[in-house]
């Protein structure tokens, strides 16, 4: 493991796994949301999502104006339980238009997961020291990383009943942990990250008194197949590398152990708690 591949850095667990827990339970009502589900972790999490009979609904945002094929053809398959709606989260615009769109969601949201981010998109890529370092890469990951989770938060919140039981989810990543930074690189994504993680534990401490029975977490997913991850693949270690398939099913089963017992923590993909 080098610093031009932070995210195969493993961590041990350090506190008592969420898995550890016998209780689990489904989504009371079975209204979920996936924001960012064009691809990758977050396409794979609706396709879980829809094959379990106990969820009713699921709310499945895309960037662009137009789904993408394989949202519509799921939506195809699912007219009554898939609802695609467009989010850009970095746009004040749409934000509100999404909002709005939630007004009219009468039950509320049982689970949110925000699994939109970037690693590199254009002028930006991971930075290997700190000459690369530039002010227009690292305001872009922090407004789609840590800005765009807490905003689609913002919306989403208040118009949650206060007694309501429900979980809202950021993927952060490993990375993001300051304590297990023992390489350094990649500063922009880190940070981030970081900045992701703070937000939610801020946000849960809020929620203690606004929303009492509310899970709000964040999650590391693990180094999953995507497109996000394709550049950096090279060095990760044999098996350390999952289909979008795992990771979602990874996810959702340490989703469904949680209450807000467990609000304002950072876990790891297998339950175990990663260090801040």
């Amino acid at each position: 493991m080098n610093t031009t591949d932070p995210m195969s850095q493993n961590t041990e667990p350090v506190r008592q796994s969420v898995n550890g827990h016998s209780r689990t339970r489904q989504w009371q009502h079975g209204n979920c949301l996936v924001v960012g589900a064009s691809r990758g972790i977050g396409l794979a999490l609706v396709e879980e999502l829809l094959a379990d009979a106990l969820v009713k609904r699921v709310i499945a945002t895309h960037r662009s104006t137009y789904p993408p094929v394989t949202l519509e053809e799921l939506s195809a398959r699912h007219p009554q339980r898939l609802e695609l709606i467009a989010l850009d989260v970095s746009n004040e615009f749409s934000l509100s238009e999404f909002e709005r769109f939630l007004q009219q969601q009468p039950e509320g949201i049982d689970l949110a997961i925000h699994a939109a981010g970037i690693l590199h998109e254009d002028e930006v890529q991971p930075e290997k020291s700190l000459e690369q370092c530039n002010p227009r890469s690292l305001m872009r990951l922090f407004e789609v990383n840590s800005i765009g989770p807490l905003m689609v938060a913002r919306a989403l919140l208040p118009l949650q009943s206060r007694q309501k039981r429900f979980t809202f989810a950021a993927l952060s990543a490993m990375v993001g942990s300051i304590g297990d930074n023992r390489l350094g690189g990649w500063y922009g994504y880190r940070a981030s990250k970081t900045a992701l993680n703070q937000f939610v534990r801020t946000l849960s401490n809020e929620c203690r008194l606004r929303h009492p029975r509310a899970a709000i977490v964040a999650i590391h997913p693990g180094t999953t197949d995507t497109k996000l991850s394709r550049p950096f693949q090279r060095n990760i270690e044999s098996g350390k590398l999952y289909h979008p398939e795992q990771t979602a099913q990874r996810i959702l089963k340490v989703l469904r152990g949680l209450d807000a017992d467990h609000s304002g923590q950072f876990y790891n993909w297998d339950g175990s708690v990663i260090p801040w």
